[in-house]
């Protein structure tokens, strides 16, 4: 059986696992959060079916490709079909654009007595599906909450200066969507984790997805945190970010010194402690390397002096907390950036 258009609105919100059986190059571009990637061609040999194709025509194609699959190989592939199939209930397949690769999967397992159903127009249609999905969300949401309607979808912005713990925050709230945390970072120059963001594509379905749920169970009002086009490498699609800076806005504010300890918390204690797990033999000198470097990333910005003032204390206060285990002086290269640097930038 074959999903039909309505379906894909349930099989997103209901988490339903996917099987997905492109090359895994096509897989690491972008992909869903529940699918699993079991391909039915490897990388090397899309790419000679691809070249045989582009050479001979199709004909020449598929037979090359049932020889590359067939034997141990074409086994190989259904044990693992299989093990995943009788893992999962209501599981569903699809390959790039639900053509050859899916179809084969499908009637090689219904050999097996598998049935599967196959999604038609495979990845392509899902994400076009997203796509579309996030652009309603931007287009239906308002910019003031005076002439909201119970039909209307709200959206709030959770905005403060650097440090006063908007993320921490926000995830205090049911109706809320982490941009920071689907894109695996934290939005500023320091930002970065030990693991990697997603891709542009991961970011944006999850974000569709994320949203689907939410408007699945009838939530009118989400609150986001302010944040820039760029999160990390990861932008934030256009017409939503447009739509954001339109919304209403709530402030968080408090004193230097407590944004000072979050910062510290966040930025000092709790990242050293990843960039040690992450990297048991030089955590210590990653950890060192990662400051030093995200601090150069907006030397420009800063200005010559400015620069050359804070990479002094930055490397007293790196010295002294490897050595010594003393974070203290942390706290003065941090209460400098954010009163000389990102605060004015902000206001």
């Amino acid at each position: 059986m074959d999903i039909a258009d309505h379906d894909l609105y349930s099989l997103f919100i209901n988490d339903t696992v996917l099987l997905d059986v492109r090359a895994p190059i096509e897989f690491n571009q972008g992909a869903f959060p529940t699918a699993y990637n079991i391909p039915l061609l490897d990388d090397q040999q899309r790419h000679e079916i691809g070249l045989k194709y582009k050479n001979e025509g199709q004909d020449k194609a598929i037979e090359l490709g049932l020889s590359l699959i067939s034997g141990e190989v074409k086994e190989r592939r259904l044990f693992d079909w299989s093990n995943l199939i009788n893992s999962n209930t209501n599981i569903k397949l699809y390959c790039f654009r639900g053509g050859l690769r899916s179809r084969t999967t499908q009637n090689w397992l219904a050999e097996q007595g598998l049935d599967i159903d196959l999604i038609p127009g495979g990845y392509k249609r899902m994400r076009r599906y997203l796509l579309d999905v996030l652009e309603q969300w931007a287009n239906c949401l308002i910019a003031s909450p005076k002439i909201a309607n119970q039909n209307e979808e709200q959206l709030l912005m959770l905005a403060g200066r650097t440090g006063t713990g908007k993320t921490k925050v926000l995830n205090q709230f049911r109706h809320t969507i982490d941009l920071e945390g689907i894109a695996n970072h934290r939005g500023s120059s320091f930002g970065h984790y030990t693991t990697p963001q997603p891709s542009q594509i991961n970011f944006e379905n999850d974000l569709a997805i994320q949203y689907l749920k939410f408007h699945a169970n009838g939530t009118k009002k989400l609150l986001l945190e302010d944040e820039g086009r760029l999160i990390g490498r990861i932008a934030v699609p256009e017409s939503l970010y447009k739509k954001m800076q339109q919304s209403p806005m709530v402030l968080l504010e408090c004193s230097v010194q407590e944004r000072v300890e979050t910062t510290l918390n966040d930025y000092i204690i709790s990242n050293y402690n990843d960039f040690i797990d992450a990297y048991p033999d030089d955590g210590q000198l990653k950890f060192k390397e990662y400051l030093l470097n995200s601090l150069s990333r907006i030397q420009k910005r800063l200005g010559g002096v400015n620069y050359e003032k804070i990479k002094a204390l930055m490397e007293q206060a790196i010295e002294e907390q490897l050595i010594n285990n003393d974070i203290n002086l942390h706290r003065e290269w941090i209460g400098f950036l954010m009163t000389d640097y990102y605060d004015p930038m902000y206001d």
